[in-house]
């Protein structure tokens, strides 16, 4: 069952890596950097810290890099117990795949970093501000959704890394949302 799955997983991976192109690759570049996630997330807190206060805009800086710490170390944990090499890595695998990226990045792949990363964020802002930016959810998982794939367009993750990645940092954006709005943000909840 296992070896199907991953049999199946790498013959979607060489299927959805060979869709790319080269003109498009800039572009999934920038998409799959970490600065523009970032700059994104920087954004919405300036948003927050403007309907809110410095207090809270701290806490929100303080919070976000918890649930970041927190996602990133259980990711390279489970990496390394996992320790699936990515598919840059696979000596039969790099005659046929596009690898965009000059670096592959570390050995192991399961699971994408970048999706629990991007996944976590969009979990927690949405909760956190769909209340005023009604469309904010839909954008931040589009986003997400682009960033996880852009690991696959680019040649470094298996789906099953991605699809791993992005219900792992779901699940950890859920958690940190309510452990933020339980106790550091509860008092202006309830004044809503």
């Amino acid at each position: 069952m296992v070896e199907t799955l991953l049999e199946f997983d790498k013959v979607l991976f060489l299927f959805l890596n060979g869709l790319g192109s080269p003109s498009y690759d800039s572009f999934w570049l920038v998409i799959t950097n970490k600065l523009l996630n970032a700059f994104i997330y920087f954004i919405l807190a300036l948003y927050f810290f403007k309907k809110t206060n410095l207090k809270y805009f701290f806490l929100l800086l303080l919070s976000i890099s918890v649930l970041i710490l927190f996602t990133d170390q259980f990711t390279n944990f489970i990496k390394h117990i996992a320790s699936r090499p990515r598919p840059c890595y696979e000596a039969n695998f790099l005659e046929l795949i596009r690898l965009v990226k000059l670096n592959c990045g570390g050995a192991f792949g399961y699971f994408s970093g970048h999706a629990s990363n991007s996944f976590a964020l969009a979990f927690f802002f949405s909760r956190l501000l769909s209340s005023e930016l009604k469309q904010l959810p839909i954008f931040l998982f589009l986003f997400a959704f682009l960033v996880s794939y852009s690991r696959i367009y680019i040649g470094v993750h298996y789906p099953l890394d991605v699809f791993s990645g992005a219900v792992m940092g779901s699940f950890s954006g859920l958690i940190g949302y309510l452990l933020w709005s339980k106790y550091l943000y509860s008092d202006q909840i309830e004044k809503k």
